[in-house]
């Protein structure tokens, strides 16, 4: 009796050892956080390896819909609306699923949250679909790798890379109307965002009239502020304004200089030899 019950108090330790065992997953998530426009973009995605196996076309069958990882549906969230392979998103969280082919892909944006990989996948919940040209890789990718690159303002690409295989997603936001009215509400208030202003006019709006006013606006308040002595003379440079260029570079260069700031230094040094 007694050592029956020994036997079954071991059993139970290495049971309760075992339940305290935590193994690496073999296809780990991860998630990754892009800022995109004026807000973010986030992507949860499972990352299976090759580990010697043929991917597209055997493990991954073409022309067959993929959960786009391992484990749960990829999983994307956007604090913004978007366009996505030319097409519109709203704000909100959708998965993401694929199509392989040989020369094109089709990508899935719908809303079945809920769905492990493609179990419960219903193409009455699409919110969108598109095609994507598959290109080949130099090198070959051993774990599935999801990312954002080429990262502007208004674009971007969500990039897939497995074996020798990649596609990339056009991704846009339209920020300007938004940024806009941001900033005439802003003027509206004691604290009057030339700065930004004289960023958004240049950049976005394409009036340098409206950028260099603002930009005036925003060195009066900061008399010091190297940063924007070197926007102003960028901006004057675009108008061409050589002289008056050139007398902003100098202000700027001067008092990066008395800051101890070499990185304005340089790039001050850098514009002043374009306008000679």
């Amino acid at each position: 009796m007694r050592k029956l019950f020994l036997s079954c108090f071991i059993s139970l330790g290495i049971l309760s050892v075992d339940a305290q065992v935590k193994l690496p997953a073999p296809s780990s998530t991860q998630t990754i956080k892009q800022d995109f426009g004026v807000g973010t973009i986030e992507l949860t995605y499972s990352r299976p390896s090759a580990k010697g196996r043929k991917i597209f076309g055997d493990l991954v069958p073409y022309n067959k819909i993929w959960r786009t990882g391992a484990n749960a549906a990829t999983k994307i969230t956007l604090s913004e609306p978007i366009e996505m392979g030319g097409k519109s998103l709203d704000t909100g969280s959708y998965v993401l699923y694929t199509i392989p082919g040989k020369d094109s892909w089709q990508v899935i944006i719908n809303k079945g949250l809920t769905n492990w990989g493609i179990d419960g996948y219903k193409d009455s919940q699409d919110v969108a679909r598109f095609t994507v040209a598959p290109e080949n890789l130099k090198s070959a990718v051993e774990t599935f790798t999801m990312q954002f690159a080429d990262i502007k303002p208004e674009s971007c690409l969500l990039q897939m890379m497995w074996e020798k295989t990649g596609i990339s997603i056009p991704i846009t936001a339209n920020i300007k109307a938004k940024v806009k009215s941001q900033i005439e509400a802003a003027m509206l208030t004691d604290k009057k965002p030339y700065w930004q202003a004289a960023q958004f006019y240049r950049e976005y709006d394409k009036d340098n009239a409206k950028a260099l006013a603002n930009i005036n606006k925003a060195i009066e308040a900061n008399p010091k502020a190297f940063y924007m002595f070197l926007y102003k003379a960028r901006i004057l440079k675009d108008m061409g304004d050589i002289a008056g260029a050139k007398a902003a570079s100098n202000t700027s260069m001067a008092l990066a200089k008395e800051a101890k700031n070499d990185d304005y230094v340089k790039l001050n040094e850098d514009l002043l030899k374009e306008l000679k």
